[in-house]
C-alpha cells in the first residue's frame, strides 16, 4: 500500500511540475483561475503530492524494503560526497552568479545529482522508483527548456562571482543541517557513520 501512496504523490509532485513545460495549457488555466489562483492551486497540488510521497515511502520502510540489488558500502560514501555540489547547485540557482550562467538551470542539474547518487547508495524497489523518477523529470525538464521560448524561471538578478561564494557557504551549511538534522530525524537514516 505504500507504494501505491508514493507513486500517486510521485504523479501529483511531477506532474504538476510537468505541467509548466506545456506552456499553452499553462498560459490557458491561468487565463481561466488567475494567476494567484494558478500559483495556489499548483502549491496545494505539489505539497498534497509530497505529503503522499513521505507518507507512501514512510509506510513502504515500515513494511519491509523489497531489496532489487545490494549497492557495495563505498556507494554510500560516494552518495554523502555527490550530496554536497548537488546541494550548492539547487542555492546556486537562487542566489544566481557564475555557477548559474555557467549551467543555466542549476536545479535541474542539482536534482539530476540529488537522484542519482541516491540511486547508486539504495537498491531497492521503493528508492528506485523514488529517486528515479524524479531524475527522469528533471531529464525531461532539462529537454523540454532547450524547446521553449522561456527559461521558465523567476526573474532573479544575477551577480558576480561573490554570489557564487554565498551560494557555496548557503549549500555548504544546507547540506550539513541536512546531514545531521533532516536525514537522521526525518527519513530515519543516518548520513555520517556506520
Amino acid at each position: 500500500m505504500g507504494l501505491t501512496i508514493m507513486i500517486l504523490g510521485l504523479v501529483l509532485f511531477l506532474g504538476i511540475h510537468a505541467l509548466t513545460t506545456r506552456r499553452e495549457l499553462r498560459a490557458r488555466l491561468i487565463a481561466s483561475v488567475g494567476e494567484g489562483g494558478y500559483k495556489v492551486g499548483y502549491a496545494l497540488v505539489s505539497l498534497a503530492g509530497l505529503v503522499l510521497i513521505a507518507k507512501g515511502f514512510a509506510d513502504y520502510r515500515a513494511a519491509g524494503q523489497i531489496e532489487i540489488w545490494q549497492p557495495p558500502p563505498a556507494f554510500k560514501y560516494i552518495t554523502e560526497a555527490l550530496m554536497l555540489p548537488a546541494v550548492i547547485l539547487v542555492v546556486a540557482s537562487y542566489i544566481r552568479g557564475r555557477i548559474y550562467t555557467t549551467l543555466k538551470h542549476p536545479m535541474l542539474a542539482g536534482v539530476k545529482l540529488w537522484a542519482a547518487a541516491h540511486l547508486i547508495a539504495n537498491g531497492d524497489l521503493g528508492s528506485i522508483i523514488l529517486f528515479g523518477s524524479f531524475l527522469g523529470w528533471a531529464v525531461f525538464d532539462r529537454i523540454s527548456l532547450k524547446r521553449r521560448t522561456d527559461g521558465g524561471a523567476p526573474p532573479i538578478p544575477v551577480g558576480g562571482v561573490s554570489n557564487d561564494a554565498i551560494a557555496i557557504l548557503m549549500g555548504i551549511l544546507i547540506y550539513l543541517a541536512l546531514a545531521l538534522v533532516f536525514h537522521p530525524v526525518v527519513i530515519g537514516v543516518p548520513v555520517f557513520g556506520v
